[in-house]
């Protein structure tokens, strides 16, 4: 697996963590009382190269999985842990959760949940527009600062507001944002797959290639959207004929198809490549459940497009 550079703080110092471009997500089967089944699947991802997991308090079971597999293999130095806070509670929905004394309960309960003291990547994993930033940012410049976290993103704010965010860290020396964590795929969304998330458009991606941060994008599969498991006569899948079901949507999957035929490979793994394809860094979390799911993405993970395939892809061509 390639790997990406995230920039860093620990002890003072700058340092560079290099992120496998394949992130390890948390699906519903990475449970603590599923480790016969989950901890082989960590296993060959961790031997094949991956080193990073996807992670949240909101995801209730694979923070405590994680922890549990890194204590049992005796592997935390070699990990690289991006977990999210800022998340409402599942009680109270429609409360926002972003402020500085959220971030600090989460980043705890997370440590003590993954049984470390530290975790490489934190990202807040919701927005709340009505906070300034400017309290935001001192808040994760401090945990930075403490030690408990190396390196700080974003996930599912808008364009503006990132911008808006990272400014004022550079503009009184507290830590600059290292990442961006969007919905990015081949397949564009009519709406958010779920309420308040957002995903990279036009402008969004521009501002990347500008800067170079580094992208970690969710759902960068769509929800396999390219699997072949759906078509433009089944609409029996309310959510994906909402978020996903277009006309240019189902031209990407017949030119993915085309282009598959062409490499020897499948849709799904063109459209995998497609997200690791960018004129800047880029990482896809992905949520194999078993061995050959996890071969299917590694093998992707391999495959080289062109600058003209992957505009051609999405429809730019």
């Amino acid at each position: 697996m390639e790997k990406i550079i995230v920039q860093g703080r620990k002890n003072g110092q700058k340092i560079e963590i290099a992120c496998s471009n394949l992130v390890m997500g948390a699906g519903d089967f990475l449970r603590a009382d599923n480790m016969d089944f989950a901890g082989p699947v960590l296993d060959q991802y961790f031997e094949m190269g991956g080193n990073i997991f996807d992670t949240a308090r909101h995801y209730r079971h694979s923070e405590k999985a994680i922890g549990t597999w890194m204590e049992a293999r005796g592997n935390r130095d070699s990990v690289i842990i991006q977990t999210k806070g800022g998340h409402p509670v599942r009680e109270a929905s429609d409360v926002p959760r972003v402020t500085p004394e959220a971030i600090h309960e989460d980043i705890s309960v997370s440590l003590d949940t993954l049984k470390t003291d530290h975790v490489e990547l934190f990202a807040l994993h919701r927005d709340n527009p009505e906070v300034e930033v400017g309290a935001i940012m001192e808040a994760m410049h401090k945990e930075v600062e403490d030690g408990r976290v190396y390196a700080i993103g974003l996930s599912n704010w808008e364009l503006p507001r990132i911008i808006e965010a990272n400014e004022y860290a550079v503009s009184h020396g507290l830590t600059p944002l290292s990442f961006n964590s969007p919905n990015f795929s081949l397949a564009k969304v009519n709406r958010p797959r779920w309420e308040n998330c957002v995903s990279a458009n036009e402008e969004m991606i521009r501002w990347h290639e500008a800067t170079g941060l580094p992208l970690f994008s969710w759902s960068s599969q769509a929800g396999g959207f390219f699997s072949g498991r759906f078509s433009a006569e089944d609409t029996s899948d309310t959510e994906m004929v909402e978020v996903y079901y277009s006309e240019a949507n189902w031209e990407r999957y017949s030119r993915a198809k085309q282009l598959a035929k062409q490499k020897d490979c499948s849709p799904i793994q063109i459209s995998l490549a497609y997200v690791l394809t960018q004129s800047f860094p880029t990482a896809a979390v992905i949520g194999p459940e078993n061995a050959a799911e996890l071969q299917s993405s590694v093998s992707a993970a391999g495959i080289k497009l062109t600058q003209t395939e992957v505009d051609w892809l999405d429809l730019k061509a």
